[in-house]
């Protein structure tokens, strides 16, 4: 066995291993602390609903061990049990040439592999979020969504494969650092585009017409001094009654988006004082940061890439016999979060200092007791558990607990 394989299956087992480790540590806690709300939070939620939000918390969990346990076989299968061979032997016979040839093959296998993931999403859809009381999608949006995504992922994919695999071949030695740019550029680009462009494809969004709540998001990008294109409502409760914010766009395409459940659910101060959470990620730079880090880490990945592509034993310990740019670009996907998973707590610990910097901004910029009482409301509506074990949070959970979010708040109003 060459020592890569050997590293491969070494860090494959241990991961598979960690993650059933803190998912059955997960499990442990939604039952043993099931009865025991937090007091931040006992006027907030009742304890049915904090039971709900544990029952719901572990119903993901064992559908993610699940999922997981599946994703592993599916892994091995493609590699070393020849999935991956077999499907570009059968592409290559066609003669079509190695661009055409290596994009009719990455497509075709992530649209088994896109297959494959159907009943799973199914079962979360139509199962766990139907259970809880979540749900709010018909079959058949289910399947135009899933029609509509691959149809999407088909028209931005391929001429994007076909510039990369073109790139891999034709510009050398250093190809990877030319096919950096193309990709940086490929994001950037569809990071502009997306609100304007991709996502109605999916929602509708209608302009914010709360007249009170506009004049008070005004202020505060006014005393923030932040430029947005718009405020706008998308219809979240079409699929879900989960509520949620988000800002998207770059430059000036920026907007921000509600989706009608939040509207809903909180008073006019209360969702103020959430963008101004959100806000204070853009005012402390950790959108930038991120995304900065994201193109390093991806010029650094294709660096790697750069060095494996020359290398016959990394085709061969993957199950993949005849070398060329798509195997690579497939084999290297697909193996990487494998021999990254362990850095995950590091990127999580970031996160959740961000969270902390994101609320200090907020408490200086609106209300922080109307962000507490915004916070309950959030965690009751989404049933989002207030006790998650300690080690499996640490790792996972990029927003620090409830609990934890709140006596920060109220440190920083009682200083």
């Amino acid at each position: 066995m060459h020592p890569f394989q050997l590293a491969f299956f070494v860090f494959l087992a241990l991961g598979t291993l960690v993650r059933l480790w803190l998912s059955s540590r997960q499990l442990r806690a939604m039952r043993e602390r099931r009865n025991d709300l937090p007091e931040a939070f006992n006027t907030a939620i009742s304890i049915d609903e904090h039971q709900k939000a544990s029952d719901y918390t572990a119903a993901g969990t064992r559908i993610g061990m699940w999922d997981m346990l599946i994703d592993t076989v599916l892994l091995v299968g493609w590699t070393i049990g020849g999935g991956l061979q077999w499907v570009d032997t059968w592409v290559s016979g066609f003669g079509l040439g190695p661009i055409l040839t290596g994009v009719i093959s990455i497509m075709a296998i992530l649209f088994v592999m896109s297959i494959l993931s159907i009943p799973l999403s199914l079962y979360r859809t139509f199962g766990i979020e139907a259970r809880f009381g979540f749900n709010k999608m018909t079959p058949g949006l289910f399947f135009t969504d899933t029609i509509k995504g691959w149809l999407v992922a088909l028209v931005l994919a391929l001429p994007l494969l076909a510039a990369i695999l073109w790139i891999m071949n034709a510009a050398g030695t250093y190809w990877w650092a030319y096919a950096w740019v193309v990709w940086v550029a490929f994001s950037l680009a569809i990071t502009w585009a997306y609100p304007a462009f991709i996502a109605p494809l999916f929602n509708k969004f209608s302009e914010l017409s709360d007249d009170l709540l506009i004049t008070r998001i005004e202020a505060l990008l006014k005393r923030c001094d932040f430029k947005s294109k718009g405020f706008f409502v998308m219809d979240g409760s079409r699929r879900s009654s989960h509520g949620n914010a988000y800002f998207t766009g770059v430059g000036n395409n920026k907007r921000i988006v509600f989706f009608d459940t939040l509207i809903k659910t909180l008073e006019p101060v209360e969702v103020e004082a959430v963008l101004a959470h959100e806000l204070g990620h853009f005012r402390k730079n950790h959108i930038r940061s991120r995304l900065i880090w994201g193109f390093v880490s991806g010029l650094i990945g294709l660096a790697i890439l750069g060095f494996l592509k020359d290398q016959a034993w990394f085709y061969s310990a993957l199950g993949v016999s005849a070398p060329s740019s798509h195997m690579a670009l497939l084999l290297f996907t697909l193996v990487i979060p494998v021999f990254t998973f362990f850095l995950t707590p590091v990127s999580t610990y970031f996160s959740r200092k961000h969270e902390f910097e994101a609320d200090e901004y907020a408490f200086e910029q609106s209300d922080a007791s109307a962000l507490i009482t915004a916070l309950g409301k959030l965690y009751k509506e989404n049933s989002s558990t207030l006790v998650p074990d300690e080690l499996h949070s640490k790792f996972y959970d990029s927003h620090p607990p409830g609990p934890v979010r709140v006596a920060y708040l109220q440190k920083l109003l009682s200083a």
